[in-house]
């Protein structure tokens, strides 16, 4: 991006913070424009059965869902002589699983549009553009990205976001699940919550859930010890020592004009090192939104950045402990019957002026900490900690994960391909 043209997208983007109103002008026009681009490829190109189009996070990794179905497809003798594409925003950053009708292509350019126009199918795990039409033979499949703890779209009654307002984020909702033909979920509790925050019943899209277990985490229940050693090597955890994942998310507060959503450092790693890294390593991994760089340079030997690590499963199991605060990502450890800490330092401001929650804090199967003192005290305690949270360890995993159990997957498959697969 020219100097120019970022100077440009700073002033825009500062001005869209001050006013509303002149958001809401730039996105009308930004989204007309685009779906002008667009419609050129909409009457382009007929729709192909026998193409699958896949994306996981706009196009920022290979991963989730979208990944474990695509993995799982190609092994199906159903599906030999489909084509698959996969989006990127950096196609060679990513090592896709090899198959013979593979095409790789850039998310929002040429190809890409082409092949949205095109596909039969499209499996991805966020939001598709809005101005991206979708056919009335073409399926649109929603994988979503985890179990929600922190409240979504319409569920949300107090937004702190700097860039949508609570009626901002129900239009571009309802633009999205319109277009839902499929919606995965992995339990009784993840279908309510999807039906309320994305509208569905409204939209007349209820009977679209797949309550099946999330394709995500068969990975979890595949790998054999040998090969979690291997990627323990290759992440670099000295022998010896335990991991910490920590995967701290963004806050809608806090956004940088011309940078995107920052992630204010709210622990001290110096101290931290001190207190446990004779015995602990820590895999770090900022939410994907947060663009700005945090220098973890004097913490080598201590702290592993893993923020463009593409495939989170295997950060998990490579894992002893996970430590987060409001991400979703616990829901999916659990499977794992590991130890979690939670750093909630911000609770009461994340509550009441950012997201809420959907779950009551008493069901969280791991110590709740407010600031690092207590941090500290819980990794250095973590066993003792540990056996205080077994009952609520299993009724969690009865609630959250009952369908989990590595097969969720071809489960799905069999549902969106019903004609194909039998």
């Amino acid at each position: 991006m020219s100097k120019l043209k970022q100077k440009l997208k700073k002033v825009v983007v500062s001005l869209s913070k001050k006013s509303p109103f002149f958001r809401k002008v730039v996105r009308t026009i930004n989204r007309s424009l685009k779906a002008l681009y667009y419609d050129f490829y909409f009457l382009r190109y007929k729709v192909d059965d026998k193409v699958v189009l896949f994306e996981s996070f706009g196009g920022r990794n290979y991963t989730c869902s979208p990944k474990a179905l695509y993995e799982k497809m190609i092994t199906m003798e159903e599906f030999q002589d489909y084509t698959f594409v996969w989006a990127f925003q950096n196609i060679a950053k990513h090592e896709v699983a090899p198959f013979k009708n593979l095409i790789l292509v850039t998310s929002k350019k040429k190809d890409y549009y082409k092949y949205c126009a095109k596909a039969k199918y499209w499996i991805v795990n966020s939001i598709m553009p809005e101005y991206v039409r979708k056919k009335k033979k073409q399926i649109y499949v929603q994988c979503w990205h985890g179990t929600p703890l922190k409240r979504l779209r319409y569920d949300i009654k107090v937004s702190g976001s700097v860039l949508n307002s609570i009626d901002e984020i129900k239009k571009r909702n309802d633009i999205d699940a319109k277009r839902f033909d499929y919606f995965i979920s992995p339990s009784r509790y993840a279908s309510k919550v999807f039906t309320s925050a994305f509208n569905l019943k409204a939209l007349h899209k209820k009977n679209i859930i797949i309550e099946e277990g999330y394709p995500r985490n068969d990975f979890l229940f595949h790998k054999s010890p040998k090969e979690i050693e291997d990627i323990k090597k290759k992440l670099g955890i000295p022998k010896g020592k335990k991991a910490i994942f920590y995967l701290p998310t963004f806050r809608d507060d806090q956004h940088a004009s011309g940078v995107g959503y920052t992630y204010q450092l709210a622990i001290d790693f110096d101290h931290l090192r001190k207190a446990i890294g004779q015995d602990y390593v820590i895999l770090f991994s900022p939410h994907y939104f947060v663009s700005n760089q945090i220098d973890l340079a004097k913490y080598k030997g201590f702290i592993i950045d893993v923020a463009h690590y593409d495939e989170i499963n295997e950060l998990y199991l490579a894992s002893d402990i996970i430590m987060t605060d409001y991400s979703s990502v616990f829901f999916d450890y659990a499977n794992l019957k590991r130890p979690m800490i939670f750093y909630m330092y911000d609770y009461q401001n994340y509550k009441s002026n950012l997201r809420d929650f959907y779950i009551s804090l008493d069901e969280l199967p791991g110590p709740i900490t407010k600031n690092q003192k207590e941090l500290e005290k819980a990794i250095l305690n973590i066993d003792k900690e540990f056996k205080k949270y077994t009952k609520k360890y299993e009724q969690f995993n009865q609630k959250f994960n009952y369908l989990d159990d590595g097969e969720a997957s071809l489960r799905v498959i069999k549902i969106i391909f019903k004609d194909v697969v039998k």
